[in-house]
């Protein structure tokens, strides 16, 4: 558990699938489509099954309600023969926006990032997402431009 002045950050639990539904539809709203929560059983596959495919890690404000989320996955190789945490998605409720909840989230991401070994953290933004931009170079984080990203459906 990582704790910063206003937001408690854990990793989410079986318990927590409903919250994740809703997130993951206000997700899509945000990114332009319709709110529709994530499909239950899909969740609970991904996150608690046999083989979990990510984890994520909650914020709860001071009331337990949760505020942001955060979605990791490890790859292999990074460097070498170094592991990496790939940050899938980050996301703040409006309402808990611009109070420091997803400077949170990448500080526990780090911590995560460090206790498992891995060389560095990893992720993608959009481009036509402007506060997401802002935020990373807030961070001191620039943009890497070494890679094209590739998208297959099957």
């Amino acid at each position: 558990m990582w704790r910063a002045d206003m937001v408690t950050i854990d990793r989410a639990t079986a318990t927590d699938a409903s919250v994740i539904s809703e997130i993951l539809g206000e997700i899509e709203e945000y990114y332009g489509g319709q709110n529709v929560p994530g499909d239950l059983d899909q969740i609970r596959g991904a996150l608690f099954g046999d083989r979990p495919a990510a984890t994520v890690l909650l914020a709860r404000d001071e009331d337990a309600r949760v505020v942001g989320m955060a979605s990791y996955s490890f790859l292999w190789p990074a460097a070498g023969a170094d592991t990496s945490l790939y940050l899938k998605e980050l996301y703040v409720r409006a309402s808990a926006r611009r109070r420091g909840v997803a400077g949170a989230l990448m500080a526990a991401l780090r911590e995560a990032a460090a206790e498992a070994g891995c060389s560095r953290v990893e992720w993608t933004a959009d481009s036509d997402n402007p506060p997401a931009l802002a935020f990373y170079a807030a961070l001191g984080v620039e943009p890497h431009d070494g890679k094209v990203m590739y998208r297959l459906r099957k």
